[in-house]
């Protein structure tokens, strides 16, 4: 079930964040055709910086030096929902 602040507004389920780089991992709640109700989750990705008068931005851009940072982020996003997945698998 996806987690919800009092306002309605749905809280992310995971953020993992390697300096300016961050993906945050949202579980999702939808019915089938059929009715049944299933679990997806989704995957936001960004990088956020500082513009020119010193406001914090986000962006979904990255620069040349990014790029390990980005690999390993959503890499450990992809191993959390690979082994989250398992473990709800088990359990049913």
């Amino acid at each position: 079930m996806a987690k919800e602040l009092e306002s309605g507004k749905q809280l992310p389920e995971k953020k993992i964040r390697i300096g300016a780089i961050t993906a945050t991992i949202w579980r999702n709640e939808s019915k089938s055709k059929e009715g049944e109700t299933y679990t997806y989750r989704t995957v936001s990705f960004g990088r956020s910086y500082k513009d020119k008068s010193g406001v914090w931005q986000s962006t979904n851009s990255l620069r040349i030096n990014d790029l390990p940072k980005a690999s390993l982020v959503l890499s450990k996003a992809y191993e959390f929902v690979s082994f989250d997945s398992v473990d709800e698998e088990e359990i049913q």
